[in-house]
């Protein structure tokens, strides 16, 4: 089973934007794992379009690819709670974020840069407003016209994981992560009952049957909600996959940047270093295979001081065909009035 084709199957769907099509790959890894979900970055180059994308389309893509596996007799495993981190220093970090507030300006400005297989640069825009709308543009021109058109590309998923960060960062960690876990379909369905957690499961393993379907392929019986350390891995995989998806869309916005490195820092499993970065002072966050559904490692490095990102990098496992990726952000408080005039 291959992504691309899945997309190619599909269409009527228009081309996703790329942090939208990184969610329909999650979506389908997440479906066809074994067992749990795989790494979050796409193994070839998309071309992606330009500012005025119907983002509904890629949230049903990511819909139709995960929502499930078969039904049978699925014994849930209990929810994994988030414990309530003090000795990281993602914690602190965040503390610190809060504190400091917001800085002027009515919306968060992305800039991400990466390297296609042909070595051209690629660069894509994405503003966050603090009322919650979204702007994308492979240039600053294209972001421009499209806040100026009015073009808001904010998605359901967009809404949900945007409140979760600013839940966990006014404090109510635990029920934040429930919030954006459970904002991808992917079946954990945490801090709801065995039942419908059961019943989560159960109409995921159907999708994934679903998608055998389309393509002709045998469909594998059920298999049984993980538990234990499989259960813990593919909840953080989806955690880290959707915390650093709201950190790339709205690092600007302090509070939703705080909420990110609380929520992070639950995952016990990522690994905290320092280092340097561009003359930054900085700390990288590793997420290793186990995290990544074996495939590889990917890390995260954010600027020590205030948390904003630095730089994203895939690291395929041992004896892959993937290729490692790069790719740097560029993170600023802007005024939308600005930005329609093509001030940024």
């Amino acid at each position: 089973m291959d992504e691309m084709d899945l997309m190619k199957k599909m269409r009527d769907v228009p081309s996703p934007r790329p942090e939208a099509y990184n969610r329909a790959r999650t979506a389908l890894s997440t479906a066809m794992a074994e067992p749990t979900a795989t790494v979050v970055r796409p193994k070839r180059w998309f071309s992606w379009p330009k500012a005025g994308i119907a983002a509904v389309g890629a949230a049903a893509v990511a819909t139709a690819v995960v929502m499930g596996t078969t039904g049978g007799t699925v014994p849930a495993g209990s929810p994994v709670a988030a414990p309530q981190v003090v000795d990281s220093p993602l914690v602190k970090l965040a503390s610190d974020v809060k504190a400091a507030g917001a800085v002027s300006g009515d919306a968060s400005l992305i800039i991400r840069s990466t390297t296609a297989p042909d070595n051209s640069p690629y660069v894509f825009y994405t503003i966050y407003t603090d009322k919650g709308q979204t702007f994308h543009g492979d240039s600053a021109k294209t972001v421009s016209a499209s806040v100026a058109k009015g073009e808001n590309q904010a998605t359901e998923f967009d809404a949900k994981v945007m409140a979760a960060a600013r839940l966990a960062a006014n404090g109510d960690v635990e029920k934040a992560k429930n919030a954006i876990v459970n904002a991808s379909p992917t079946g954990w369905a945490l801090g709801q009952s065995t039942a419908e957690q059961e019943k989560a499961w159960a109409q995921r393993q159907e999708a994934t049957a679903e998608v055998y379907r389309m393509k002709g392929l045998p469909v594998h019986p059920p298999k049984p909600r993980p538990t234990g350390k499989e259960l813990e891995d593919g909840v953080n995989n989806t955690l880290w996959s959707n915390t650093t998806y709201a950190l790339f869309i709205g690092a600007a916005n302090a509070e939703v940047r705080s909420g990110v490195l609380k929520l992070l820092a639950t995952i016990k499993d990522v690994s905290i270093g320092k280092t340097d970065a561009e003359g930054q002072s900085a700390l990288t966050l590793t997420a290793g295979p186990s995290l990544q559904g074996g495939t590889g490692t990917h890390v995260l490095t954010v600027n020590a001081d205030n948390g904003l990102p630095i730089r994203s990098e895939v690291i395929p496992a041992a004896g892959s065909d993937s290729k490692p990726s790069v790719t740097n952000y560029k993170s600023s408080r802007v005024n939308l009035a600005d930005v329609v005039v093509g001030k940024i």
